[in-house]
């Protein structure tokens, strides 16, 4: 299947639309750089399988493009035996679950070119329709279309007139009946105002706010916090500035000190070299910066300049008309010289001058912030922080009252894998939703809730408090592997603080790691061959699946018992077991990999 998804991508990817996105994560990106954003809607499927009038249309679709027959029979073939078999406005969808197939985001975005044709021709229409201003003088919001599709989830952003977004709305549904024949919810596919109501799209959140409320300005409490921060900084440089200086200066008298009782005692001194050139460039280099932290103080500049103009009788007319004028002229110059760069300013003056130069910029600030917030919207995505709860709460992370509790179902794992496994799941969550405003919430449910529940766990295995399952593993749940090498996999508290929106690659979501645990056997026969694809590895341990579904004997379908958006593995391989050399186990504990590169076809039955 990998092979005629690369042929397909050959020859439709070049032909696909921008907005046609393959990574979630892309597409998310692009959703927040869209400028204010009015009105907006998503385009709801209800859940239907991909049926045969859907194969037909799909297949007419490649065989304009692709003239081999015996490529369309392949692909023809491959539906009529569920070898590729998916449905439309489901949740399943490239999130690395094994009923999933390599082709499916390849043909579906084949299948929904025609919506993508349409929304191209409209995008054009708006625009000639509605040209970009070039004066820079006028402010303009042009009325523009923006569109994202992501496999079968399609966004549409418009930032014109509701009517506008209506009508886009109609145009893109009558391709989808009509040219697709795919059954559309119109009930719920309503045009919401971008500003007071939030949109729900590839797992994630959406609002246009204002600017200030994705940078707010800095508060007072934070602002004196700053300037004590400053002041604290150039004290600790002053105070290193000092201690050299007073090292340089106890090393010279040394130097001095010395080569004077040499010179007492009759010594003479041969060098290979003159150094009197760099005595003198370093000495002259210490007067200057002498010189200039003296003249730094206010105090010695008044003395210096009442020094020197006080008592001056060259100030006398008397004096100065029976002077020369040249002798004049310079005496002006020195006093002119004299008042520029000793005669300090009052120290109040500065410090109103400081003061309304502050004032200024604030005012200047403010005034920007408000002009900002009156004519621009950015848009704002933020992580549905409660679906991630309940998920937390629903997997048994926490209790009723929200507190961290033990997974007993994990007593059985080494500890290694228990922390492998709470590893993934965390893991999973903080790359998936580190591109959100709320990212801080995510950070507290791993590094609190996950991280707890995880010691709790351990505690319970081995008998023991959480304090001494805490003070043995340390709050990095550091474990030692076979060596005695100390290893850390579940990401440490500094770590997490750390990460931010610089994760340019789309991780997968965390259904699979967080609805899936791998129970190891105690069978001796280890012989049986890795089930990874491309490993070779016949060292190898017996894994039984649990799913989480079947645990809790509740139906993913069912919304109010299940978490909205989340997927689920297939139920067939509940309690299926399968051999895993010690690397893939651990990669599949950690989601680095998933089902999808695990032969499924080979599992083992072990009764």
């Amino acid at each position: 299947m990998l092979s005629a998804a690369s042929a397909l991508d050959a020859v439709f990817a070049p032909r696909a639309a921008t907005f046609a996105y393959r990574a979630r994560h892309a597409a998310i990106r692009y959703l927040r750089s869209i400028p204010n954003a009015t009105w907006f809607f998503r385009v709801a499927i209800p859940r239907q399988p991909f049926a045969p009038r859907h194969v037909r249309r799909l297949l007419d679709a490649i065989s304009g493009k692709v003239d081999d027959p015996g490529f369309l029979d392949y692909l023809r073939e491959l539906f009529l035996s569920d070898a590729v078999a998916f449905e439309l406005g489901g949740s399943e969808l490239c999130r690395g679950l094994p009923q999933e197939s390599e082709l499916t985001s390849t043909l579906l975005n084949i299948f929904f070119d025609p919506v993508d044709r349409e929304v191209m021709a409209l995008r054009e229409e708006v625009h000639k329709k509605n040209p970009r201003v070039k004066d820079d003088s006028v402010r303009h919001t042009p009325v523009r279309v923006y569109a994202v599709r992501y496999l079968d989830e399609t966004m549409v952003v418009t930032s014109g007139s509701k009517m506008l977004t209506l009508e886009v709305r109609d145009r893109i549904l009558t391709v989808l009946e009509r040219d697709l024949e795919v059954k559309v919810d119109r009930f719920g596919i309503s045009v919401h105002s971008a500003v007071s109501e939030k949109m729900e799209f590839l797992g994630m959140e959406f609002q246009a706010v204002p600017p200030s409320v994705l940078h707010p300005p800095m508060s007072e409490k934070a602002k004196r916090a700053r300037k004590m921060y400053l002041k604290r900084k150039a004290a600790e440089a002053q105070e290193l500035k000092n201690a050299r200086e007073t090292r340089r200066k106890k090393l010279g008298l040394k130097i001095l000190n010395h080569l004077f009782k040499k010179m007492r005692r009759g010594h003479e001194f041969e060098f290979a070299f003159r150094i009197e050139d760099e005595v003198r460039k370093e000495f002259k280099g210490w007067a200057e910066e002498t010189v200039a932290e003296y003249f730094k103080s206010q105090e010695h500049r008044r003395h210096w300049h009442r020094l020197f103009t006080s008592g001056d009788f060259f100030s006398l007319n008397r004096v100065r008309e029976q002077l020369p004028s040249a002798l004049v002229d310079s005496y002006d110059q020195l006093q002119e010289t004299l008042d520029r760069f000793l005669m300090p300013r009052r120290g109040h003056d500065i410090t109103e001058d400081e003061e309304m130069l502050a004032e200024e910029e604030d005012e200047r600030q403010y005034e920007k912030r408000i002009v900002e917030d009156l004519t621009e919207l950015k848009m704002r995505v933020n992580a549905p922080i409660e679906l991630v709860r309940k998920a937390v709460k629903l997997a048994g992370f926490t209790n009723s009252m929200g507190r961290p509790r033990p997974i007993k179902l994990l007593i059985c794992l080494d500890d290694a894998n228990i922390i492998k496994w709470y590893a993934g799941v965390g893991r999973r969550w903080l790359d998936f939703f580190c591109c959100c405003r709320n990212f801080k919430m995510v950070k507290i449910v791993v590094s609190y809730h996950l991280r707890f529940s995880c010691f709790l766990t351990l505690a319970e295995k081995h008998e023991c408090t959480k304090r001494q399952a805490i003070s043995h593993y340390t709050k990095d749940l550091k474990v030692t592997n076979e060596n005695g090498v100390p290893e850390v996999y579940f990401p440490t508290e500094k770590e997490i603080k750390m990460m931010g929106d610089k994760n340019l690659s789309d991780p997968k979501p965390v259904d699979g790691a967080l609805t899936m645990i791998l129970v190891r056997l105690a069978v001796d026969d280890t012989s049986l061959p890795c089930l990874a694809h491309f490993c070779a590895g016949t060292d190898t341990a017996l894994y039984r699946i649990r799913l989480l579904q079947n645990r809790l004997n509740v139906d993913p379908l069912n919304e109010k018992k299940w978490v909205q958006g989340l997927s689920a593995i297939h139920e067939s391989l509940n309690k299926k077991c399968l051999p895993l050399c010690s690397i893939h186990a651990s990669d599949l504990l950690l989601g680095k990999i998933t089902l999808q590169d695990i032969d499924c076809t080979q599992f083992v039955d072990v009764v």
